[in-house]
């Protein structure tokens, strides 16, 4: 694809930072310019020539930009687009990476001006690691990465954010935004939620001799919780983002745990197998 004039990313950390290595080693932007709250690493990706410029102000960063890639946190960007809004240049692309979709683009229609565009954008390439240092050149090569358009999406704006996803290595697919909040709130938000109460619960349990019962766990329960590692704030804001997508996933799920405990109170043994055998056939789609 032909290379973008001036790319402006919004939030060089874990997404933001991989996607300015990937355009850079692709040459897919000309000039990328680095924009975020944490100076040490904008500097640190300028110097790493990841990054063409640093811009001190959200105004400046929007400037003559004809990509801008919001990489920071979901509940940020909205008041970010209300700030750089008089500042779009005519044909300025605006694109995300954003976790949650619904709420976040029923804002960003309202408040993008006619003489822009804004798609939405999921890569399915996040980790419990974040921050520029763990960010990555292959981090979304051979990824999923979901387009969320609506009526109101400029088409040639649509195709050439699914030309930059593809370009870079991604697997694009297109859902509405309430089908990807509903997808992402059952396969990603509801067991983020699961994994950090477990941790909790397991924090908060004693037995007579030790305080830290989690001293003595194996590798199973290391790998099962491995994003209770994941950023706090960040899980904050897209709990709250889709917050009945979420909210109905966990009464579902509650809905079985309360059967799996009847199961265990009552020692029924053939339900309790059931069960399991039910969740050793549901895992296998995961491998397919």
């Amino acid at each position: 694809m032909n290379p973008f004039h001036r790319v402006s990313i919004i939030g060089v950390g874990l997404l933001g930072g991989s996607l300015a290595k990937v355009m850079r080693k692709l040459g897919l932007a000309k000039s990328i310019i680095g924009y975020g709250r944490n100076k040490e690493t904008l500097y640190k990706a300028k110097n790493l020539n990841i990054i063409d410029d640093i811009a001190h102000d959200i105004q400046s960063a929007a400037k003559d930009a004809d990509l801008i890639v919001f990489c920071s946190p979901v509940q940020t960007i909205g008041q970010l687009a209300v700030e750089i809004s008089p500042h779009i240049k005519s044909g300025c692309l605006l694109t995300d990476v954003g976790s949650t979709k619904e709420e976040l683009i029923l804002e960003m229609e309202k408040i993008i001006p006619d003489k822009a565009s804004f798609v939405g954008v999921h890569p399915i390439a996040g980790s419990e690691m974040s921050g520029f240092q763990a960010s990555s050149i292959t981090l979304y090569d051979g990824a999923h990465c979901i387009v969320t358009p609506t009526d109101k999406t400029d088409p040639s704006a649509l195709k050439k954010i699914i030309e930059l996803w593809e370009t870079i290595g991604a697997k694009v697919s297109s859902m509405s935004p309430k089908e990807h909040d509903f997808i992402f709130g059952a396969i990603s938000h509801l067991p983020h939620v699961l994994i950090f109460a477990l941790m909790n619960t397991l924090g908060s349990l004693k037995s007579e001799n030790h305080d830290q019962i989690t001293y003595f766990a194996g590798n199973g329960l290391r790998d099962i919780t491995r994003i209770a590692s994941s950023e706090p704030v960040m899980w904050r804001d897209i709990c709250t983002s889709n917050k009945d997508s979420i909210l109905y996933c966990l009464d579902r799920f509650q809905e079985t745990l309360n059967l799996l405990r009847s199961g265990i109170e009552q020692k029924n043994e053939l339900l309790l197998t059931e069960q399991f055998k039910n969740a050793n056939r549901h895992r296998l789609n995961l491998l397919l």
